[in-house]
């Protein structure tokens, strides 16, 4: 048998012989992305869906700038750079049709009456439009989980009222405002190489306008991809940082057109870029993490907003940038001095009651960024969700904590704890109605915020949960349908109803010495309905303690009284960790920590329609 011989791993012998003589790094080559089409399949309840293909992207090597590691140890303490794997960005420049569901939502969703702000606010426009970052404006695909959702019209914009956050007109409104710098005839040494498409422009102009295009990360390298072509391996643009690794990307449907898409992208060391790919133009934020100098865990643009974006930080913070003010050195409101030059105490705040608020959106300090620091938590943020009504967020943190927050009045409305270790990734349903967590505890919870309750602990996965998503063109008004991928390999779908999920008796003798039986208040508020809600640690007990009244910490609840709920199908989908896990009309797509990306068919009988059940 024939054997192919490894690619070059050099680009010349002279090439590499003059970098060991000079005692320089030796330069490697770059290789191309690989599209193949192997055989795989699997069961479900609705039919058999296909391997359609299988995307590898071409992973980087070193920049020459970094020194090469020799006989590295598998057991260093040494902290590593951070890391994402690869995540997708998935948007289309034309039409596409909502999932079915999107209409029955609309007429029977209605929120909670502890969540609205008033009577009118349960009523919902047909007009929700396309996003990119499962957070509201109907349809939506992004790194973090997609989901359909429907608009509120009478949620405010975000900084309502503040003026000085108006974006500011230009000449000509149909004409969208430009980053400031030329990437292909960058400098810069954040920058190592932008390589472009010779035939970029023709690609575009050739392709079908519902297509989809894709942005994905891997390692040190970012790429832009047409996922409709039968090319797709043929990046139309990709970009090679020099040390920093991209970790989240994000679209901006609301500014999206045939000749501008809005990208940001938040680093492994702090910065942000925002870029415009139709004309290679960027410009870099937080540089050299003026404002915070952690990684960027998660970015997103706030819904319904043109220049204004969250970036959670890896040191518990909530940041919000705009796209186009300067950066500047930042301190906390609270903490400068005062007028008789006396220097206040900073103020001591209890992360499970309220929010940190270092720096408010309706502050009328806006000439730069940032518009608003919120701190959370001590300890890394690792996700968070806008909810379909555009006026909640959903964080989850490495304390093992989700927190639900009313963003547009920086108000804390919820803590709901892991049962063990961090929570990882998280996802609003469709309808707004349920969030789901996926965590260091190889669980899926499924939560009901209106109501403060745990739904289920759903069990079948091996490893760490990394990606949960909700597939709207299966849900129902009765039956909901969501996946997950995690690192033991495992794709994961589920069907859950919470009037058939099977609840174990509650047992009737407390232990000694349980949560319960030293919190009377937290024994009413159970039977109130947050039988469901959880407790991590005795920081939490002191802080509830008194707290009668308003309960924002919900116990843990022991698995004795929680609902278990297996998967429909459970499949090893790489031989490699998996990170993503995306929905869309006609295919499940995930994606794994070596830059496989995947395309799984739905069965053809019925793409992408709940079938009755």
């Amino acid at each position: 048998m024939f054997v192919l011989p490894p690619p070059p791993r050099y680009p010349t012998q002279a090439a590499y012989n003059a970098a060991v003589a000079a005692g320089h790094a030796t330069p490697m080559i770059e290789t191309n992305n690989i599209l193949s089409h192997p055989e795989d399949q699997f069961l479900a309840g609705e039919g058999t869906y296909v391997l359609k293909e299988d995307l590898l992207l071409a992973t980087p090597p070193p920049h020459p700038s970094e020194a090469p590691i020799v006989n590295p140890n598998p057991l260093a303490t040494t902290p590593q750079p951070a890391s994402a794997g690869t995540r997708v960005s998935l948007f289309s420049l034309g039409h596409r049709a909502p999932p079915p569901i999107s209409e029955k939502l609309i007429s029977t969703t209605t929120l909670s009456p502890s969540i609205a702000e008033h009577p009118n606010e349960g009523r919902y426009s047909n007009d929700a439009k396309l996003s990119s970052d499962g957070e509201g404006r109907g349809t939506s695909m992004s790194d973090g989980g997609p989901s359909t959702s429907i608009t509120a019209v009478s949620a405010p914009a975000f900084g309502d009222g503040n003026t000085l956050l108006v974006p500011e007109k230009t000449k000509d409104p149909n004409k969208r405002r430009k980053p400031k710098n030329n990437m292909t005839k960058s400098n810069s040494s954040f920058i190592s190489r932008v390589i472009i498409n010779e035939s970029l422009n023709k690609k575009l102009s050739d392709r079908p306008s519902n297509g989809l295009f894709a942005f994905a990360n891997v390692n040190r390298a970012f790429q832009w991809l047409d996922m409709s072509s039968s090319t797709k391996a043929d990046y139309l643009t990709k970009i090679l940082f020099t040390k920093a690794h991209c970790l989240s990307h994000d679209i901006n449907l609301t500014t999206k057109s045939l000749s501008h898409i809005d990208i940001i992208m938040g680093f492994s060391t702090g910065e942000i870029i925002w870029w415009e790919p139709m004309s290679q133009r960027y410009t870099r934020l937080n540089k050299n993490g003026v404002i915070n100098k952690t990684p960027v865990s998660q970015i997103r643009w706030i819904p319904g907003a043109e220049n204004l974006f969250l970036a959670a930080h890896m040191d518990g913070s909530l940041v919000v940038y705009d796209k186009e003010k300067e950066d500047a050195t930042f301190s906390s409101e609270e903490e400068e001095t005062k007028p008789n030059g006396e220097i206040p105490t900073p103020k001591v705040v209890n992360h499970f009651k309220e929010i940190n608020v270092l720096k408010s959106v309706h502050s009328k300090n806006q000439k730069s960024n940032p518009v608003s620091i919120w701190k959370l938590s001590n300890q890394r943020i690792n996700a968070f969700e806008f909810s379909p009504d555009n006026r909640h967020l959903a964080v989850v943190s490495e304390d093992g904590t989700m927190r639900i927050i009313d963003y547009l009045k920086e108000e804390l409305l919820g803590v709901y704890n892991a049962y063990y270790g961090g929570f990882t990734c998280v996802c609003w349903s469709p309808d707004g109605k349920y969030v789901l967590t996926g965590g260091q505890d190889d669980l899926i919870t499924i939560w009901c915020p209106s109501e403060t309750t745990l739904i289920a602990r759903c069990q079948g996965h091996q490893s760490w949960v990394t990606s949960v998503a909700f597939d709207p063109w299966r849900c129902d008004e009765r039956i909901y349908r969501f996946g997950s991928v995690g690192e033991d390999c495992r794709l994961c779908l589920w069907d859950f109803n919470v009037g058939m999920l099977h609840k174990p008796k509650a047992t009737t003798n407390r232990q000694r010495g349980s949560v319960s039986s030293r919190l009377p208040a937290l024994q009413r508020a159970e039977t109130q309905g947050t039988a469901g809600s959880q407790l991590r640690s005795n920081s939490i007990v002191s802080a509830l303690e008194g707290e009668e009244d308003k309960v924002i910490s919900h116990p843990v609840e022991p698995r004795s009284r929680t609902a278990i709920l297996p998967p429909v199908l459970t499949k090893v989908a790489d031989k490699d960790p998996l990170c993503w896990i995306e929905f869309t009309e006609d295919a499940i797509m995930t994606a794994c920590k070596t830059g496989h990306i995947k395309t799984w068919s739905r069965p053809s009988d019925s793409p992408g329609q709940a079938t009755p059940r």
